[in-house]
């Protein structure tokens, strides 16, 4: 409550959202008018600039047509705040990114807090925070991708149920991958979870039996994960364009560098969970006879998390210049008309101009919508997985966390008058710690290290194709 109370005192004021567009940075090109356009053409007299004819006793006039090879060069604008509010999206992406700082500094709060005080009954709020993040990111990408499914005639449509069959193919494949090469615990998580059901059953002196069987979970699992493909799609295609039109731009070698790691950023997330490559390698290296592991499988895990939050923080850094790539898009249309025979109402060519800046906000989405995912799923990972963010922590059981008070204790603890309030505190602990011994760090390490996991690689796989795409099969 008081974090959102500060969300609505100060957010009107100081905006990530808005400071990320409207520092004075990106320029956006405006449209010429339609007298820019008939001086260019050569037609300057305004009785000549258009033909009439009667129709059914009306004065009909034909647009204004004029060559595509014309000598134009658009103007640009910095982008203000006043200039983002006609923005298509544009709420939807100042919530998002807003939301998310005050989720993260919730976070980041309640770690303080636990590193001093040792966590009780009480309920971990940065769970809900992140998760009402996560919720926000899927409503927000799902409501992206329906305006695709509206396109009649492009091949928008296809684009997403085609990716879409691709995952869930994808998906099943690396579900049938032990943890020998893909080391989730997927397969651990699961198995502790039905055996916490089956002990929670016979307690309760009910008859047990699994729940849900394994292919079961992992069929929903798949299809889920093929809703998160079909989503990041066109956010990972337009990531490669955006990309080749950085580095165009780039002329600082530095820069260069830092635009490559961040296109390969989630190829590196990918190998992170690739067993031979990276756990296998460190925790026994060839060095020799004797094999001398450079760090626990602890602190292994810890890195792990740091390198992601890493690798996010430099994604949020290099916004500016992929945005920026993308309003520089409305001069390489005009270029790119110049060589063009025939010609183009003044109208159509004001639209192509004016459109690269009226969905700004939806490429901005695009490129931050799988970035607040990744960073929250990680989040989750580390809190509901029993991580550390220490790199050298110390041993963390990978069991659920002893309850500590049992309902007797509990019960003996509140005031001998509130007969029915101890009753019902009591029940909710019990149940809260039913939960708790069901839903382990066994089974969130898994889950959550498979959905961080399946994110990045989506991503890479869909700017990967859209990289291909952009650079081979366009017609330059």
């Amino acid at each position: 409550m008081v974090m959102a109370s500060v969300m609505q005192k100060i957010i009107p004021h100081y905006s990530l959202a808005r400071w990320l567009l409207c520092n004075g940075s990106l320029r956006w090109y405006q449209h010429p008018t339609e007298e820019e356009l008939r001086i260019l053409a050569g037609k300057q007299q305004k009785g000549k600039s258009k033909k009439e004819r009667k129709y059914n006793g009306h004065i009909e006039s034909k647009p204004l047509t004029i060559p595509k090879d014309i000598d134009l060069h658009l103007e640009t604008k910095s982008v203000t705040e006043v200039d983002t509010l006609a923005l298509h999206y544009f709420p939807e992406y100042q919530w998002l990114v807003d939301f998310t700082v005050a989720a993260t500094v919730v976070y980041l709060v309640t770690e303080v807090y636990y590193s001093f005080v040792k966590p009780t009954q009480e309920m971990n709020i940065s769970v809900v925070w992140c998760l009402l993040v996560l919720s926000f990111a899927i409503k927000v990408l799902f409501s992206l991708t329906t305006h695709y499914f509206k396109v009649e005639d492009g091949g928008e449509r296809s684009v997403c149920v085609t990716f879409g069959f691709f995952f869930f193919v994808k998906a099943m494949a690396v579900l049938i991958v032990t943890d020998n090469y893909l080391e989730f615990g997927l397969e651990t998580g699961f198995t502790n979870f039905s055996d916490s059901v089956m002990q929670f059953l016979e307690k309760q002196g009910l008859e047990s039996q699994n729940p849900v069987s394994k292919l079961t979970f992992k069929f929903f699992l798949a299809v889920f994960c093929s809703l998160i493909g079909a989503f990041l799609t066109f956010p990972g295609l337009r990531l490669a364009q955006m990309h080749l039109d950085a580095l165009n731009l780039a002329t600082e070698k530095i820069t260069q560098i830092l635009l490559h790691i961040n296109f390969l950023a989630p190829l590196f997330m990918v190998l992170l969970w690739v067993k031979p490559i990276t756990k296998d390698y460190i925790m026994n290296p060839p060095l020799g006879k004797e094999s001398i592991p450079l760090m626990t499988e602890t602190t292994f895990d810890t890195l792990r998390l740091w390198l992601i939050i890493l690798l996010c923080a430099l994604r949020l850094a290099m916004m500016r210049r992929h945005m920026q790539a993308y309003l520089n898009l409305a001069q390489k249309c005009v270029d790119q008309l110049k060589k063009e025979a025939g010609r183009i109402s003044t109208v159509e060519l004001q639209k192509m101009v004016a459109r690269v800046f009226y969905y700004l906000c939806v490429i901005a989405l695009q490129y931050v919508a799988p970035l607040v995912m990744l960073l929250h799923t990680t989040l989750l990972l580390k809190t509901l997985g029993n991580h550390s963010w220490g790199i050298c922590p110390e041993t963390i059981s990978s069991l659920p966390l002893d309850n500590g008070l049992t309902s007797n204790s509990l019960y003996s603890e509140l005031p001998s008058t509130d007969g029915k309030m101890k009753v019902t505190v009591t029940q909710i602990t019990v149940a809260l710690s039913s939960l708790k011994n069901i839903f382990t760090p066994l089974l969130f390490r898994g889950l959550l290290s498979f959905l961080t996991w399946w994110i990045a690689a989506c991503l890479f796989s869909t700017s990967l194709f859209g990289l291909f795409y952009h650079q081979y099969l366009t017609v330059a």
